[in-house]
């Protein structure tokens, strides 16, 4: 009896799965109609409005000029890009200074300084950023986010009367090596995917990659310092939307964030940090994260094949290959980076998931851009977020 329950929880397990994969193939889809054709339909007065995006920044990284530079080549008539650096010694300012200086325009600004509003140092960095904002729309855009030229519109277009947020999570892009590749089954297929799937089912979260807001809903909150009302700022955007009665909703296809190398201790560090922030502001949605994985519909598959005559290890090698293998299939159907070693990561990140998800529960602290900080004040929140 218990084998067939758990040949039950399994098939489940495998089928919900399988209908996630196609919920996001069909919800990033490549879409015929033209862009300008369906911003023409948004209803806006002007359907390419003027747009301040702000992008804090700390330290030099890999891809730095690359994703930077990429913010001034939108194909966009009317937009402002306002950097925004903590210390003024901060390796990444003359790079900034580079970029600004090549826009014939004045398109660009760079701020210094730091604004102690809540715990959370990007927030506090961005600060200064969105009292300098000039315009009704406004982006944050973290600094390793590469913009297409289309970026502005691609959020503009998904903007109708109930959505007060547009946002995109991090899709992995230029991995180099095993370990990037790991990152990648994290973001894409996994955390994108699961993103995309609760936003189909009116759901929709806030990521803190790419955030367009419309400027009204966050002054009416009390400004952006009500973002500090959790200790990740795209946790406070998701609640501070809903409670005004309005939906988040994400673009059609995520945006880019070159990976290059990884190591497994940043990777582990990184999503350890996002899955106790996770678990503190929205711990009912947390709780079942363990079960969009492989790992229990391989043990469950493994513990009912001694009932159907299979050895368990077979079953559970099995298993992994209907997890793996369709993921894989979905992820070259919407064009993100697959290649042979993905069904391998996809199996391995699973495992590693499981164990951040058990890390998640028993530790509040981490460290962030040298930063310590702990979950512990947002435990109590109450819970509705997604994995």
């Amino acid at each position: 009896m218990t084998g067939m329950i758990a040949a039950g929880v399994c098939i489940a397990l495998i089928l919900f799965n399988l209908f996630s994969l196609g919920v996001v193939v069909w919800r990033c889809r490549r879409r015929t109609e033209p862009l300008s054709l369906r911003l023409a339909q948004t209803g806006f007065a002007d359907p390419t409005p003027p747009v301040s995006i702000v992008r804090p920044v700390c330290g030099l990284e890999p891809h730095s000029e690359l994703t930077l530079r990429s913010t001034f080549a939108l194909d966009y008539p009317d937009y402002e890009v306002i950097f925004c650096v903590q210390k003024k010694n901060d390796p990444i300012i003359p790079l900034v200074q580079k970029l600004i200086a090549e826009q014939p325009e004045g398109r660009g600004r760079l701020l210094i300084g730091d604004d102690p509003i809540s715990p959370n140092p990007k927030l506090n960095n961005c600060f200064k950023g969105w009292q300098a904002a000039k315009h009704t729309f406004i982006v944050l855009a973290d600094s390793n986010v590469l913009a297409p030229r289309d970026y502005l519109q691609q959020m503009l277009v998904r903007f109708a009367p109930d959505v007060g947020l547009v946002c995109s999570p991090p899709l992995g892009i230029m991995p180099k090596g095993p370990v990037a590749e790991l990152e990648c089954a994290f973001l894409n297929s996994f955390q994108a995917r699961w993103q995309f799937a609760a936003a189909a089912f009116g759901i929709g979260f806030a990521q803190g990659k790419s955030m367009m807001w419309r400027r009204e809903i966050v002054e009416e909150a009390g400004g952006i310092a009500a973002l500090a009302s959790e200790i990740a700022e795209d946790a406070a955007a998701t609640k501070l939307v809903r409670a005004a009665g309005m939906k988040v909703a994400l673009v059609d296809r995520p945006f880019g964030q070159p990976l290059g190398k990884r190591t497994l201790r940043a990777i582990y560090q990184r999503q350890t940090r996002w899955a106790r922030l996770r678990r503190a502001s929205f711990p009912q949605m947390y709780a079942p994260e363990i079960l969009v994985g492989s790992v229990i519909p391989m043990l469950a598959g493994a513990y009912a094949a001694r009932d159907f005559g299979f050895e368990p290890w077979t079953a559970a090698a099995l298993v992994a290959l209907a997890f793996a293998i369709p993921e894989s299939l979905a992820n070259l159907a919407l064009r993100w980076p697959t290649n042979w070693v993905s069904p391998l990561a996809i199996v391995a990140r699973d495992w590693v998931f499981a164990v951040i998800w058990i890390d998640g529960w028993l530790g509040d602290d981490f460290v962030w851009l040298g930063n310590s900080m702990t979950v512990r004040e947002a435990s109590d929140e109450p819970a509705d977020r997604a994995a």
